[in-house]
């Protein structure tokens, strides 16, 4: 197969799980005899090479930022989508698949609107699904009236669609998608066992982006809360985000620059470190479209506590009291209340962690995700054909 993966973002020049998800993708279909093409922005100096493991880099954009203060710029998306239907226009019919993700959108509709020219069949991610609610707290009443319509405008280009929870597939259904969705099994691509149990220190550990969805101000706070009964208790915030500095200025607030920590962005081994020695991992999150962290902290025999929400799917990846706790909210009481009820839980929870990662690991793998999209690009049926539909629906109402 002939296949193009088409997303803005190229691991590890940015880092995310999208970011990492496609690059895997990618990597695996080239190692199982595909030709493929990865189409982005360019993120690296300009004359290297992206070109990874068999896959061919293709910049159809410029080298650009993609975030201004808290949020995405518009400009980036536009001209990416710009790039994208450039290419697929001139080189559509190179392709036998086009697999790219829903966000940004722009890149989507121009995929639908080259398709007729280039004949190829669309495959689409859907990490996310926004209710029109959530569009208008995020960008106000009229600009988030706008990115919903654009989402809608999405939901109608004929694809074959996959997301990653029970809550976004709801969502695709609700909000108006052709067709049904297919839940993928998971993400996690690390090894499948044989780490060694490691006893807890009295740190809590965050990892992800520092951007208002995550809510890591919360943490912060609810840490301060905690060390009251837990006067020990230390935090390690990892990562990078546009709300950085406002984090560094609540740590300094509260006195705790010797208790809390914020390392940035630092190699992989290092982090998975300080997850394994983690008491457990928190994410305040109220917007996640999966959560791989908590697998990922789940592999090292660290629960995790989550917090409940109407648009975090990351709940469902947690078994209460079993893999971690679920927080009622982010509130930092609740948050404080939760690190609390690990400790009490003690050496029980992270013997039940092991437990229940060993017993899931392998479903909520990239590889039995990858199993289920290796025979859709092999095996689906040109755009326009029904039978794609209805198996679609079976795999999600198998679930």
């Amino acid at each position: 197969m002939r296949v193009c993966v088409v997303y803005d973002c190229l691991y590890p020049h940015t880092i995310g799980g999208a970011e990492r998800w496609y690059r895997n993708v990618a990597a695996r279909l080239a190692s199982e005899g595909h030709e493929v093409t990865y189409i982005t922005l360019r993120q690296w100096r300009r004359g290297e090479s992206a070109d990874f493991d068999g896959v061919r880099v293709v910049s159809v954009g410029p080298r650009m930022h993609l975030y201004r203060h808290e949020r995405r710029r518009i400009l980036p998306p536009l001209l990416f989508g710009l790039g994208v239907l450039r290419h697929l226009l001139r080189h559509g019919r190179e392709y036998d698949v086009v697999y790219t993700a829903s966000f940004p959108y722009f890149s989507l509709l121009a995929a639908g609107a080259a398709r007729g020219r280039g004949g190829y069949r669309l495959m689409v991610d859907w990490h996310e699904v926004w209710t029109r609610s959530y569009w208008q707290d995020y960008l106000g009443r009229r600009a988030g009236l706008v990115g919903w319509l654009v989402q809608a405008a999405c939901l109608q280009v004929p694809q074959r669609a996959y997301c990653f929870s029970q809550l976004h597939a709801r969502r695709l259904r609700a909000e108006g998608l052709r067709g049904e969705a297919t839940v993928l099994p998971g993400e996690y691509a690390g090894a499948l066992g044989g780490y060694s149990r490691t006893a807890a220190e009295p740190v809590v550990v965050f990892a992800g982006r520092h951007a208002p969805e995550k809510q890591v101000g919360a943490l912060i706070e609810g840490v301060a809360l905690a060390r009251e009964r837990m006067p020990e208790l230390r935090c390690e915030i990892y990562g990078d985000g546009p709300e950085r500095p406002q984090l560094l200025r609540q740590i300094a607030a509260h006195g705790l620059g010797a208790s809390i920590s914020a390392p940035g962005v630092v190699p992989r081994e290092e982090l998975e470190a300080a997850m394994r020695r983690a008491l457990c991992l928190v994410l305040p999150s109220r917007r996640e479209g999966y959560g791989l962290v908590v697998i990922e902290a789940a592999a090292l025999g660290t629960p995790s506590i989550v917090a409940a929400g109407p648009d975090n799917a990351a709940v469902e990846l947690i078994e209460d009291g079993v893999n971690g706790l679920v927080a009622s909210s982010a509130e930092p009481e609740e948050l404080a209340a939760s690190i609390m009820r690990v400790r009490e839980a003690g050496h029980r929870l992270r013997e039940s962690t092991i437990e229940w990662f060993e017993q899931n690991a392998r479903r909520l793998s990239f590889d039995e995700s990858l199993d289920v999209l290796s025979a859709d690009f092999a095996g689906e049926q040109r755009p326009g054909d029904q039978s794609s539909a209805r198996s679609a629906a079976a795999s999600l109402n198998a679930r």
